[in-house]
């Protein structure tokens, strides 16, 4: 198989003829050179490659971090209704990436990913009606946007899911299924879905398995997170949480300190 590193594509026909196995080798190539590859596709109008464009442009992934280019690229991957396109544009506006922050235009393009099936799309979008942010507090209407997600395999949304049947949100409380949610998430890697998975293996007295799933959360959650668990368990009356709270303050503060 010989990749198109050796010139740039000049037509959109050739990109289309291009198999996956040659996009995903392309994309695990030299980032300097697919990045060149990908730009010069994208200004070609090839869809994937205006969003993978804006994502690397976001990342800084082979070249600078350029987010209002980003922002870009997503809005023409979205104006052709490519749907990761639609959800990014959607990112941008949620997170300031690029552009002020405006959360109804980020409602906007999230329901937009949402009504073409995208699991992110659903995902994001019920973030938003579940915050009441953009748009008015729905969460009859997140709930629904989160268990199609889940039942497309999104593991955040697996978590967001339990937490409804475990608080009783619109839904009666349902703590056997919401630990089954929880697991389904922790096991797929959510640190949120491992975290609320090991609050509910706890007061069930489960200590060793709640710990396990405590010292998973520590390996990808995010900063912020880390800090509002530890602080969560930093109170607890049991030593064991104690130390795995006062682990994750640390662990957060050496995270952020690392940027």
């Amino acid at each position: 198989m010989t990749l198109p590193f050796g010139q740039l594509p000049e037509n959109l026909e050739a990109i289309q003829r291009m198999s996956s196995a040659e996009w995903k080798a392309l994309l695990k190539g030299d980032a300097v050179q697919a990045r060149q590859w990908i730009q010069a596709a994208a200004r070609l109008g090839h869809a994937e490659a205006q969003v993978v464009l804006g994502q690397w442009l976001l990342d800084g992934q082979g070249g600078p971090r350029d987010m209002a280019q980003a922002l870009q690229w997503f809005l023409k991957a979205a104006d052709q209704q490519h749907a990761m396109g639609l959800n990014m544009a959607g990112r941008c506006y949620e997170n300031a990436w690029g552009t002020e922050a405006d959360p109804a235009k980020a409602v906007s393009f999230f329901e937009k990913a949402a009504g073409l099936g995208l699991d992110a799309g659903l995902y994001n979008h019920a973030n938003q009606l579940a915050a009441g942010k953009g748009t008015a507090q729905d969460h009859h209407k997140a709930l629904a946007l989160y268990s199609k997600a889940a039942r497309l395999g999104h593991v955040k949304s697996l978590t967001k899911v339990g937490r409804y049947l475990e608080d009783g949100i619109v839904v009666e409380k349902n703590l056997p299924m919401a630990l089954d949610f929880y697991r389904l998430g922790a096991e797929d890697g959510d640190f949120r879905g491992q975290f609320s998975y090991a609050g509910m293996l706890a007061a069930e007295g489960k200590d060793e398995e709640a710990l396990h799933w405590l010292h998973k959360v520590r390996e990808t959650a995010t900063p912020a997170y880390l800090a509002e668990a530890g602080r969560l368990l930093q109170d607890s009356p049991n030593e064991a949480y104690r130390n795995v709270g006062l682990n994750m303050l640390a662990l957060a503060a050496k995270r952020q300190t690392q940027g």
